[in-house]
């Protein structure tokens, strides 16, 4: 767990916010999902593995009021406050591994792009799905993108487990339905091409 964190926070250390393969100056792929799920404005949203993203100041900037960050690296979050200046306070943030994560509140929609990859074996993504069931509410949305099966095999120097719709649906299948996915290539800084799958699940009553 130490090892994890450790490289998380060695990567944020050593790497500008446009120097890492999953910056994105606008999430596109992540807020026309989000758009249609045609949530309120004050929805309780997470997003996972958020680090310093932009995530957090386009959900702003597109009028969400009740946003958290999870991110394992401490400088990453520490990077976004940051750059966010006075606006860092509108947002709730929380230094934790998504395994280990202990709070009180509940959410309406789980945002994750590029985390849950990096969970290479059966318990670490069976626990992954508890955790989300548990901290979303009854009605909860639950987006994850990954790279998909076509896609590297390895991301900020570590292994990932790429998935399809249908890999996804199956471990996620105890807790939620499988309501919608579309593939896309994200363009990397470095003039390179990921092949993502993001797929999005209704929790079960």
């Amino acid at each position: 767990m130490a090892d994890k964190k450790e490289h998380w926070e060695n990567v944020y250390a050593q790497k500008k916010l446009a120097e890492v393969s999953w910056y994105e100056p606008i999430p596109e792929t992540s807020l026309t999902i989000i758009n249609s799920l045609n949530l309120p404005k004050d929805a309780a949203i997470i997003d996972i593995g958020g680090g310093d993203s932009l995530m957090a100041d386009h959900l702003l900037a597109s009028g969400y009021t009740n946003i958290t960050v999870l991110d394992i690296s401490a400088k990453a979050i520490d990077r976004a406050k940051f750059r966010l200046g006075d606006q860092a306070n509108e947002i709730k943030w929380i230094v934790s591994d998504v395994l280990d994560m202990e709070i009180d509140d509940q959410y309406d929609l789980w945002h994750d792009r590029a985390a849950f990859h990096f969970l290479t074996n059966t318990a670490d993504q069976s626990k992954y799905a508890e955790v989300a069931a548990k901290y979303l509410s009854a009605n909860g949305k639950l987006i994850i993108g990954t790279f998909s099966i076509d896609g590297p095999e390895k991301c900020g120097g570590l292994a990932v487990e790429r998935h399809s719709p249908a890999s996804l649906s199956n471990i996620f299948r105890e807790h939620f339905h499988l309501t919608g996915s579309m593939e896309h290539i994200h363009h990397t800084p470095f003039n390179t091409g990921q092949l993502f799958n993001h797929s999005w699940f209704q929790k079960l009553p």
